[in-house]
């Protein structure tokens, strides 16, 4: 296992180089330093000697990858925009955001709001959808199974705006039951996250509760399934003993690959419910152009992201034993 973990890890190091080289080449080749800078200042403080000033301030006046002015080997490579803004980001030196706040500090202080918020909607959530889904197929070509996909489907059909909207406008303007936004620190803050969680579970019950049917409908088919119920097993023994238990696969899938990216929050539900989470704080860079805060936050994503493809190669050995004997 441990040697498992270790091939995995290795294989995922040159794919977030990778990552870095893109973004980077985004950030600095397609959009110039001098282009950030026009963008920063504004048009009617665009100079020259504005430019340059602004470059000079924020480090962008230096080379991209090589620096042909210096003499020794290695500041012709440390001393460029690379080295300088993107090669940090592998020893987690995030830097200082446009405003001259700490980056790495702000995530910190968001991170716990994103989790407070995301934790909540993905265990809730996973919990309904998985039990719909169980649902429509222990009652499967029945009435109960044909309007819970029709549900299902108007409910992917809607979008997560719209159950935002609705629900700060109901729930909050009409009723006067929850903030229509805001945050509070600890258990305050449940007030706060009462509606954005109830919306979240609700916005993505639709897709998954009908992917989970197809997985657990596909399972029943199979000859293990007709073997259960040729021993006499009941029903309901079959589902939640054999179909659920090796539906697993397929649903750790996307439940793993999910956990680490809930450190980054929602991006849309912490803007429009005011949580200062990591979410809304990557709009709000985005908005201001801040571009050291956006490229630390794809940065931080792609980690996340690798990680959870990690955990999810993992969750495979411990659930299917043939991988493990593989």
């Amino acid at each position: 296992m441990f040697a498992y973990i270790v091939r995995r890890v290795l294989y995922a190091i040159p794919i977030l180089i990778g990552v870095n080289l893109i973004t980077f080449a985004l950030f600095f080749v397609v959009n110039t330093p001098d282009d950030m800078a026009r963008m920063q200042l504004g048009a009617k403080r665009v100079t020259p000697e504005a430019i340059v000033k602004w470059k000079a301030e924020r480090g962008y006046d230096l080379p991209l990858v090589w620096n042909s002015k210096e003499e020794s080997l290695f500041d012709k490579a440390s001393r460029t925009i690379f080295a300088q803004k993107s090669a940090k980001l592998f020893i987690f030196d995030f830097g200082y955001s446009e405003d001259k706040r700490d980056i790495a500090t702000e995530i910190q202080a968001r991170m716990w709001p994103s989790l407070a918020l995301a934790v909540p909607v993905f265990l809730v959530g996973l919990a309904v959808c998985i039990t719909f889904a169980l649902l429509m197929a222990f009652f499967r070509a029945t009435y109960l199974d044909f309007w819970g996909v029709v549900l299902c489907v108007a409910m992917m059909s809607i979008s997560t705006l719209f159950y935002i909207i609705g629900g700060q406008y109901i729930a909050s303007k009409l009723w006067h039951l929850v903030p229509i936004s805001g945050y509070a620190g600890g258990f305050d803050a449940a007030r706060f996250l009462v509606l954005p969680v109830v919306i979240g579970v609700i916005s993505g019950v639709g897709a998954s509760s009908r992917w989970y049917r197809t997985l657990f409908l596909e399972e029943m088919g199979r000859d293990y399934v007709r073997t259960a119920r040729a021993k006499g097993l009941s029903e309901t023994v079959v589902l939640f003993r054999h179909v659920l238990k090796n539906a697993l696969i397929p649903i750790l899938t996307g439940a793993v690959v999910v956990i680490p990216l809930l450190f980054l929050g929602s991006l849309l539900a912490e803007s429009f419910f005011g949580i200062p989470g990591l979410g809304s704080f990557t709009i709000d860079a985005i908005q201001a152009q801040d571009f050291a805060v956006v490229r630390s936050m794809v940065f931080v994503g792609s980690v996340l992201y690798i990680v959870g493809l990690i955990l999810t190669d993992i969750s495979y050995t411990l659930v299917d034993p043939r991988i493990r004997l593989e």
